[in-house]
């Protein structure tokens, strides 16, 4: 009886105890996802974040407090990144026989994100500092949260808006594209990739292997995209 008692002692004096917290959220968001054979709506990263969000409400823990143990898994993003090049490596002939369509994909792709963005948010009358939070909304996380400090927005607001893209993307994908009937793979996996990174590519893993290697694709150039054309879009409007 006092050894789980004197674990949580322990834990809740080191930055563990957040890490292990994270760690166990995920797992079981996992296995109610694996038990809905996994139905969009009960997204992993959606219900982790939840359940998470609600103990640090219930509890009063500061963010600083919670990323102190977080940020072990928070560092994985880089290999888990770097990682997506095994799939690439798997697939390549598929690929190379789709670099034109994925060239002008993620022409098309990146450039309806940002200015429809933009477009909506000026409608709205935003000040320019929300403009440049939101223009890299469909970038992963960290090279989103420096293009926004690079165009004077704040990169913790784009952090948020971030994780929602990622979390409604990856729970609209697949009704979606079977309500269009789009069956290849690699255009449903790039174009989840181009409008939900990371977190809509781990959806597209899911479903199947191929699609999963596209968005992972489309992610990475994505990023490269929108650094390059963001700061042309805000200063045309």
């Amino acid at each position: 009886m006092t050894a789980p008692f004197n674990l949580w002692v322990y834990l809740s004096t080191t930055p563990l105890l957040w890490l292990s917290i994270t760690l166990l959220a995920f797992l079981a968001a996992d296995a109610l996802s694996r038990l809905t054979n996994r139905n969009p709506l009960a997204n992993p990263v959606l219900i982790a974040v939840i359940f998470v969000a609600t103990l640090l409400m219930l509890t009063g823990t500061d963010y600083k407090v919670y990323f102190n143990g977080a940020q072990f898994v928070h560092f994985l993003l880089g290999p888990a990144t770097v990682a997506l090049a095994l799939p690439l490596y798997r697939n390549w002939p598929l690929v190379r026989r789709n670099l034109l369509p994925m060239a002008a994909a993620l022409l098309v792709g990146s450039a309806t994100a940002l200015v429809s963005t933009l477009a909506i948010a000026l409608a709205f009358g935003l000040p320019r500092d929300i403009l440049a939070s939101l223009a890299p909304k469909s970038v992963t996380a960290a090279v989103a949260m420096a293009i926004s400090e690079q165009l004077g927005g704040v990169p913790a607001l784009t952090a948020v808006l971030v994780i929602s893209t990622g979390i409604i993307g990856a729970v609209m994908v697949t009704p979606l594209m079977n309500a269009m009937r789009i069956r290849n793979f690699a255009a449903r996996g790039f174009a989840v990739g181009l409008v939900s990174h990371g977190i809509g590519t781990a959806r597209a893993f899911s479903v199947d292997s191929v699609a999963g290697t596209f968005s992972g694709i489309a992610m990475g150039l994505n990023a490269v995209a929108t650094a390059l054309i963001a700061p042309i879009f805000l200063l045309l409007m």
